[in-house]
């Protein structure tokens, strides 16, 4: 069974990010919409849906998930926009940033 991770912007602009089973995403959104789904997004609707993908199994997705809600906003950003560079750079410590002979890439 397939399984995914999603993030949605939230009308207030902050990010949620969640998992589910190989239901289909788009129901799951529709979950988020209406307030079907109570909790984060309940108060902040509407949602939309900025990133997703797709794994094998549910545990692979739920890792991601927890690794994703652990980033920065600007990582987040990143990732949506599949600015794989900005991602690795991200990914790295503050000091490594810093002292890194590599220019950051612009944003």
């Amino acid at each position: 069974m397939t399984a995914f991770v999603y993030m949605l912007r939230c009308a207030d602009g902050s990010y949620y990010v969640g998992s589910a089973r190989g239901e289909s995403l788009d129901k799951r959104l529709a979950e988020h919409q209406p307030g079907t789904r109570i909790g984060y997004t309940y108060h902040r609707r509407p949602v939309t849906r900025v990133y997703a993908e797709w794994f094998d199994r549910i545990t692979d997705a739920i890792a991601a998930e927890r690794r994703i809600k652990g980033w920065s906003r600007a990582k987040k950003e990143a990732l949506i926009a599949e600015d794989w560079d900005r991602v690795q750079f991200l990914a790295k410590r503050p000091s490594a940033r810093i002292s890194s002979s590599h220019q950051s890439p612009s944003s």
